[in-house]
């Protein structure tokens, strides 16, 4: 079997008029994914999400250009074989870093899918695990820098869904975040897992500033205060309170978790399949945390390709954390690009799809629909 062609898909769409949610990355006005097409021998095809970078018409040109034409002919269920190719072709040496890994996330995504449409197994089989199921906390857009009383309303608006854990978002004002983890907390007790997410907009001065508030009010984890290489920040930050930090959504292959790892003030791993190196990168990043008895939680991506990736790799490892829930109200890249139930139950948990591969099919008329708009997704 071989690798006879690989098509890119950029495709956005705006948030609809009206919505104006904000979080420390800024205001986002447009949602922003890049899929990627591997064709194989026998009619076989995988699909795969890259993430959009910030610049999803450069990545998808990346692909297009560079990698894509470095790996046709290839066996598409070598995917150690190809990684590695694009590894010392591309990324090691002159490449475009992290660029690079996400380009390479995408089309080892799709060739998962084939393999297990080659196989007739869904990916968790694959890997060695079971359809189970993963607890969840509401995640995407939502619980962002609201009044403290909507804050409440659509936190309960979660909880009577099933969820048993949500993240609010900081990086607002230390104030205005302090007043709505107390808000929140008191009006849900202590039975909610609470997450909290900065998206690196505070200095170590506003962690500082925050951080008690944290700790009493028991929060589960303090994602990304900093920029992923603010080392000497994340080592300050984490002896400043019992509150864990997480990072990792911006942390790119095994090479930079084993960095993160020997600082060992992250304590929370929280690669992206779409970003990291795709799932034959996040099964090594995986191993390496497992050794550490440290969980992975993923950070999941814009689409219902990624998301479903994400599924069937916390089946099939054994130090799986939390899956990050899309809870957003409107996001047609989970509800339109595939069918596929990403509802979570009455428990609070979600399942892999039982399908072959990534266990979903792509509406190609809705990726034609979706065309690349051009300039930045955040304001």
């Amino acid at each position: 079997m071989k690798i006879r062609a690989v098509s890119v898909h950029p495709i956005s769409y705006r948030v609809p008029e009206g919505t104006d949610f904000r979080m420390g990355v800024g205001r986002m006005v447009k949602r922003d994914a890049v899929l990627v097409k591997v064709t194989a021998d026998e009619g076989l095809v995988g699909w795969g999400e890259a993430h959009h970078g910030r610049s999803p018409g450069a990545i998808a040109k990346l692909i297009d250009s560079t990698l894509a034409p470095m790996i046709l002919g290839m066996d598409p269920l070598d995917s150690v074989g190809v990684w590695q190719r694009l590894y010392k072709g591309h990324f090691a040496t002159h490449g475009f870093g992290a660029g690079t890994a996400i380009c390479m996330s995408g089309i080892d995504l799709a060739l998962w899918d084939i393999r297990g449409k080659a196989a007739g197994w869904p990916i968790y089989r694959l890997l060695g695990g079971s359809r189970k199921d993963l607890r969840a906390y509401a995640g995407g857009l939502t619980l962002g820098f609201q009044d403290p009383a909507a804050l409440i309303d659509e936190a309960r608006g979660y909880i009577d869904a099933g969820y048993g854990a949500l993240k609010l978002r900081l990086g607002d004002t230390p104030e205005n975040d302090v007043m709505r983890v107390e808000a929140v907390r008191q009006a849900l007790g202590n039975g909610v897992d609470i997450l909290t997410d900065v998206n690196a907009a505070y200095r170590l001065e506003e962690i500082r500033r925050i951080m008690p508030t944290l700790d009493a009010c028991r929060v589960g984890w303090l994602e990304e205060p900093f920029p992923p290489y603010d080392d000497y920040a994340y080592r300050k930050a984490a002896a400043l309170g019992r509150t864990p930090i997480a990072a990792g959504e911006n942390h790119y292959t095994r090479f930079e978790f084993q960095r993160l790892m020997a600082d060992d003030a992250v304590t929370v791993l929280q690669p992206d399949l779409s970003k990291c190196g795709g799932i034959t990168e996040l099964l090594r990043i995986a191993a390496m945390a497992s050794a550490r008895k440290q969980l992975i939680n993923p950070h999941t991506s814009m689409t219902a390709l990624n998301m479903v990736a994400s599924l069937h790799l916390l089946s099939a490892i054994d130090n799986g954390g939390y899956f990050e829930a899309d809870a957003t109200e409107v996001n047609p890249f989970r509800t339109e690009l595939a069918s596929v139930d990403l509802d979570v139950s009455s428990q609070g948990c979600v399942r892999a799809p039982d399908g072959p591969g990534l266990g979903l099919e792509i509406d190609e008329n809705f990726v034609a629909k979706h065309p690349l708009i051009d300039g930045p997704c955040y304001v």
